[in-house]
């Protein structure tokens, strides 16, 4: 995700929960993984009316101050946690008001990867809702986000990490982003294109499978040949890319898509395939944008 020369941040979007630290805790860990500081965010909306009957509504300052406040014990909370779990990683605190997507864009932008939670909304709340903020942010970021979901998942010896290929030039940086991924957690990789068949299914299938194994091939040859010491797999498999990826990485370490391509599971960012990944999948999903 970063040279090792470059200390970009990893950036959390901090859940005011403090029962929900599954990507604060997932933070830590890859900053302590990688010697990168950690930048905890915490987004203020717009304060609401809270006052109920014939109450007297506070002041706008009042109003404010108490919402900073909040924020203030948010972070302060994040940091704790962070430090109990990795004393030697450097961490700082962004209290920010507004709309959490800009601001976690903003962030992107020097960030090594922006790490958000979820608690596997419905669809209608996944698109439309102002608790998800993940679709938005993964839309134009500048660097990989990775979206932790709440549950607890079960991993699987020996561990690895599943990435989606299409079969573009594009794949290439989410194959990059996941060898590297994998070789930082002596993890294996299975690196997966999946074949969906048109309506009109043709009766050979054998040679559009082999177009799609030599395609694959070639995306993962060269970069394999960096990270010799990772396990790897790679497949194609026949199937809908949602159903396919997600029953993949079940209980793998994590799934590691592009944010674009050309169709397939890698297309458009809001495209029903890209959202059945983050809806569906059980393990951390990374997404990494293209590189322009």
């Amino acid at each position: 995700m970063s040279g090792p020369a470059e200390r970009r941040p990893v950036v959390v979007g901090v859940d005011p929960d403090p029962d929900h630290r599954m990507a604060l805790a997932w933070a830590a860990d890859e900053a302590a993984r990688r010697r990168l500081p950690l930048r905890a965010v915490h987004v203020e909306g717009v304060p609401t009316r809270g006052y109920r009957g014939q109450e007297v509504p506070p002041s706008w300052e009042e109003w404010n101050e108490a919402l900073h406040e909040a924020g203030r014990q948010v972070l302060e909370e994040a940091t704790d946690f962070v430090a109990a779990r990795h004393p030697q990683v450097e961490v700082d605190s962004l209290l920010a008001e507004g709309d959490p997507v800009w601001v976690l864009r903003e962030q992107s932008r020097e960030a090594t990867a922006v790490v958000l939670g979820s608690r596997h909304l419905s669809r209608k709340q996944e698109v439309f809702g102002s608790s998800s903020v993940a679709l938005p942010v993964m839309a134009h970021t500048s660097c990989p986000v990775v979206v932790v979901p709440e549950s607890e998942h079960m991993t699987q010896e020996p561990a690895y990490f599943v990435v989606g290929v299409d079969g573009s030039e594009h794949s290439g940086a989410a194959v990059d982003v996941a060898f590297e991924a994998a070789a930082l957690r002596g993890a294996e990789l299975r690196a997966l294109l999946v074949w969906e068949p048109g309506p009109l299914r043709v009766f050979d299938e054998h040679e559009p499978q082999q177009e799609c194994r030599r395609l694959l091939s070639e995306i993962v040859a060269g970069r394999h040949a960096r990270y010799p010491e990772v396990n790897l797999r790679h497949e194609v498999l026949v199937g809908h890319p949602v159903q396919v990826l997600a029953h993949a990485s079940a209980h793998a370490l994590g799934l590691v898509v592009g944010t674009r391509g050309r169709g397939g599971f890698a297309g458009m960012l809001l495209g029903s395939v890209s959202q059945g990944v983050l809806r569906h999948a059980r393990c951390p999903v990374i997404a990494v944008p293209i590189r322009e």
